[in-house]
């Protein structure tokens, strides 16, 4: 069993179940496996939020990288987008999961300041970049819990006017 799946489970289970029903046991049943064999993975319930959390901040990361655009803001709305269209809506499981445990959230919080912070000097209007970069907290926010609210055609409206935030004053 691989760390992705172990992860995956434990992801589901706080979607379908909440935190409360984030246990080794629960979460080696929905993976298929003993608990021993999660335990070889992850040796602790913490340890296994914290692969979660480390995850999430990879795979933004990743897609921030991948992601075409001029400025750190653009490849920020295209990342969000891609995240939201391909259902990789992690943020809010993840979060559930390590609620109530500072120490778990604090890469999670320190990933948040990044994304936040970072390139906004360099951006041609800082504070229209700052209000995108929160329109897309609020896109993901909203399809974590609703994954069907906007329709592809209306995402792509909201991104043609995301971007049109960004384009610099005339």
């Amino acid at each position: 069993m691989r760390r992705d799946e172990l992860l995956d489970a434990a992801e589901e289970l706080l979607r379908d179940q909440g935190s409360d029903a984030l246990t080794l046991a629960a979460v080696a049943e929905r993976a298929g496996v003993s608990k021993g064999g999660l335990l070889y993975h992850y040796g602790s319930k913490d340890a296994l939020i914290k692969g979660m959390v480390e995850r999430l901040i990879e795979d933004f990361d990743d897609l921030m990288a991948a992601e075409p655009g001029e400025t750190y803001t653009e490849r920020y709305l295209g990342a969000t987008l891609t995240a939201i269209r391909s259902g990789r809506l992690r943020r809010y499981a993840v979060v559930t999961g390590a609620s109530g445990n500072l120490f778990l959230l604090a890469p999670l919080r320190d990933a948040m300041a990044r994304w936040h912070r970072e390139g906004l000097d360099q951006e041609p209007d800082p504070l229209a970049s700052q209000i995108v970069r929160l329109a897309c907290e609020g896109l993901w926010d909203v399809a974590s819990h609703d994954p069907e609210l906007n329709s592809d055609e209306e995402l792509q409206a909201l991104e043609a006017r995301l971007k049109a935030l960004l384009e610099p004053p005339s």
